[in-house]
């Protein structure tokens, strides 16, 4: 299990230390000895990608604000049937991909880089992999299994860094969220890296540990109906749990429908399946376990409040 296993079982870590690790080389003897990428399954993925991309430029997606393209892109993946565990795999760690079948992660992350690529003017898949990559992994190098962005707050605080996303939730009356992350290290038996290279556990606790210090911010679910009158087409919801070691049990994005209305366009492990849900606030309490939101906005490829954007 991991940060994507974890959203239909729970979810998952970082820290600025690991910049300093030094990535896995492996001869690709070694590594055809420990992964194969199924062909097939990538040949699906592509064609995909490929509809996706054509219908973008058919449409002028790209013209829009970032976060109304990335609601474009997330409503092409409506019926797309809900499969976890998707970036999983024996071996060492590679950036994987599958647009056959998306959970709450997988479902924003690809919207989000496929919207960035889109507004780069860079239509291929392997633009789409480097985009992935950067905003997936820690400071956008992937080194190996601790490098990946496993917990939600972990992955908006790396992104905020790297100007991929604002976290807007303190302007919208947020409060401070006290996150005591640990569910990784404390059940490695759930996650096949952990088990297949059990030296990670340590790092993974000390990423926690990085984690818990920060300061963090949500939207009480009380709060909820009042600040989505604030929210865009395309912030990325990430719903807070009160369930020990976790910080976050779901995400998806808030979309504006012809009624002005904010729902969720998330992947349900419910309904099995990518849906235009009800209203946020009426999704969050739906949900006994889920104690409030923090929101994530899509910042504009290239340009940061007027500066250039180095990373983009």
């Amino acid at each position: 299990m991991n940060r994507r296993e974890f959203f239909y079982a729970a979810v998952l870590l970082g820290t600025p230390f690991l910049l300093r690790r030094k990535p896995v080389v492996l001869s690709p003897e070694k590594l055809e000895e420990n992964w194969q990428i199924d062909s097939d399954e990538e040949e699906r993925t592509r064609e995909v990608f490929a509809r996706a991309i054509h219908r973008a430029l058919q449409e002028g997606w790209a013209s829009r604000p970032i976060g109304e393209c990335m609601g474009e892109i997330a409503t092409f993946f409506i019926g797309t049937e809900y499969v976890g565990g998707t970036l999983e795999g024996k071996g060492p760690e590679i950036c994987r991909v599958d647009l056959t079948g998306l959970d709450c992660v997988t479902l924003y992350e690809n919207a989000l880089c496929l919207a960035r690529i889109l507004k780069k003017g860079r239509t291929s898949y392997d633009d789409f992999i480097a985009e992935l990559t950067f905003t997936r992994y820690r400071k956008g190098v992937l080194t190996d299994y601790t490098s990946r962005l496993h917990y939600t707050s972990d992955w908006i605080h790396d992104n905020e860094r790297k100007k991929v996303v604002k976290n807007v939730t303190r302007d919208l009356g947020g409060e401070e969220f006290p996150v005591r992350v640990s569910f990784m290290s404390e059940n490695p038996g759930y996650y096949q890296a952990l088990r297949e290279f059990p030296e990670f556990v340590g790092t993974i606790a000390e990423i926690e540990q990085g984690i818990n210090k920060r300061k963090h911010w949500v939207i009480p679910r009380k709060k909820i109906k009042g600040a989505q009158d604030h929210l865009r087409t395309g912030d990325i919801i990430a719903v807070a749990t009160e369930k020990k070691g976790l910080d976050y049990s779901h995400t998806g994005l808030a979309f504006k429908d012809e009624k002005r209305k904010i729902r969720l366009l998330h992947a349900s492990s419910i309904k099995k399946k990518v849906l235009l849900d009800t209203e946020l606030y009426r999704y969050i309490q739906s949900v006994e376990t889920y104690t409030g939101i923090t929101v994530a906005r899509p910042l504009e490829v290239g340009k940061i409040h007027g500066l250039t954007n180095q990373f983009a």
